[in-house]
């Protein structure tokens, strides 16, 4: 193929081109040496990947997996609450409405587990999950919230826990990103959700499309070059490595052109690779009918669960899975609106149960961490006497499934409206902790020393949750 060195370079902005763009600052960090070779383990890991379920917006534990009689019982009563919000707002404590689930519960499998009416195919898993019934968190907002959850900052730049992730075991495939958000929002931390601030750019997320982009649009950017058929791709190619190699002779032992040499070589693996892996063609009917792929309400999740669960497969390290949109009240955030909670249920519990279905039965769940949740829970009472719930921090569930934790357990509990968590207490740094321990990683010695000092996911804090690991 005769490609000339104007065309290749006009083409640069394109195609693997604009890939390898967005590769060079990964390979850059590794000729600077910044990239510690091979994994940092602590200890034996249970897992080695983990899929993250966001269910941004903040899911009512009350009305979901929370179960709390006296709700029903005080029901439409005025009683005072300590609520953090209000407290941020007013500085007071004043009387809210009591308000009981608007779901019925149903106790599932062998435990007993007590699942509401918004999760019938989840609650056919209950034997195979770890419900943390007394997760409390840092922020009132969804902006500090989610940055928390993500990063353990509220406000200031850190590397998030993809990231973290990413640093301390490295990649499993080195044709594909160690670290992928699917769908993710640009609003409520946007990118920092997924960034790696100050850790070397080899350990960023790549997102796979954006919030509010149909699933079957979704892809990495400029992965695939609609300007060139295979053969001008390869010509292209094969002319800029000339190139380069050519630039390398004349300047030899420099980094950093190697690493813009290396960055065009991981682009080109990747459009070979890439692509096969986000296909959902490939895959059989009954398994696209297992994620509700096809169907009115969970297409575009079930799409997105599917893609994670082949990700997880091809080797990478942590999927975000976000469902999610743009607005600044995203999804399960309903505060005048709660009946709008079987919506958001509809379109996630099918896609959720087939992902842990699949996984199950390909063996890879056992070394799989997946986690459910939101950046915090909602409250026991109705917002402004009407029919939604505000922010609650102070108490909320979230479940974990595979990677040695414990299955079929509920461990913690909130007051008896569900309103703080009261036994058995987690907080979000001993969560984040306690998933780097199964991934092998101690989260005292996760550390990346910058602006003089050290620093980690778990800041000063964070513990070790032993009393649910298996």
């Amino acid at each position: 193929m005769n490609i000339s060195r104007r065309h290749a370079l006009r083409d640069m902005a394109c195609g693997f081109g604009g890939l390898a763009m967005g590769a060079l600052a990964h390979q850059q960090a590794r000729a600077d040496g910044a990239v510690p070779p091979g994994k940092i383990l602590h200890h034996s890991p249970k897992a080695k990947r983990v899929i993250f379920l966001f269910m941004a917006g903040g899911v009512s534990h009350v009305d979901s997996y929370d179960y709390k009689e006296q709700l029903f019982q005080d029901d439409g009563k005025m009683i005072r609450f300590d609520d953090a919000r209000t407290l941020a707002k007013t500085r007071k404590i004043v009387e809210h409405r009591v308000m009981k689930p608007l779901w019925d519960f149903e106790q599932y499998g062998q435990t007993g587990q007590h699942v509401s009416e918004l999760f019938p195919h989840t609650a056919r898993h209950v034997d195979d999950l770890c419900f943390l019934k007394g997760m409390h968190t840092e922020g009132v907002a969804h902006g500090p919230s989610t940055l928390f959850l993500h990063t353990g900052s509220i406000n200031l730049v850190r590397p998030s826990m993809g990231s973290w992730t990413n640093y301390g075991l490295g990649t499993e495939n080195n044709n594909l990103p160690g670290f992928v958000s699917i769908g993710p929002a640009m609003g409520n931390g946007g990118p920092r959700n997924f960034s790696n601030a100050f850790l070397p750019a080899a350990y960023q997320g790549t997102p796979v499309g954006r919030a509010g982009i149909p699933a079957k649009e979704a892809t990495i950017r400029n992965l695939v070059d609609f300007q060139n058929n295979p053969a001008r791709k390869r010509g292209q190619y094969e002319l800029l490595r000339q190139l380069n190699a050519e630039q390398a002779e004349r300047m030899p032992g420099d980094d950093k052109l190697e690493a813009v040499i290396s960055s065009f070589e991981l682009a080109w693996r990747m459009q070979n690779n890439a692509p096969d892996i986000l296909d959902l063609s490939q895959e059989s009917p009954s398994t696209l009918e297992m994620y509700g792929i096809g169907e009115k309400h969970t297409d575009n999740f079930g799409q997105y669960c599917l893609r994670a669960r082949r990700l997880s497969e091809a080797g990478v390290r942590y999927i975000q899975v976000n469902y999610t949109d743009n607005s600044n009240n995203p999804a399960w955030d309903q505060h005048s609106n709660m009946p709008k909670h079987i919506e958001h249920a509809r379109a996630t519990d099918k896609p959720v149960a087939g992902l842990l279905e699949d996984l199950k039965r390909r063996g890879l769940l056992e070394d799989t961490i997946v986690w459910w949740g939101s950046e915090f829970g909602r409250t026991p009472y109705a917002q402004n006497k009407g029919t939604g719930r505000d922010h609650n921090p102070d108490g909320f569930t979230v479940w974990l499934a595979g990677g040695g934790f414990k299955p079929g357990i509920s461990y913690g509990q909130t007051d008896s409206h569900g309103h703080h968590a009261v036994e058995e207490q987690v907080h979000m740094h001993d969560l984040h902790a306690t998933i780097l321990h199964q991934l092998g990683l101690d989260h005292k010695k996760l550390t990346y020393r910058y602006d003089g000092r050290d620093f980690r996911l778990t800041d000063v804090f964070g513990r070790v949750v032993r009393e649910i690991l298996s």
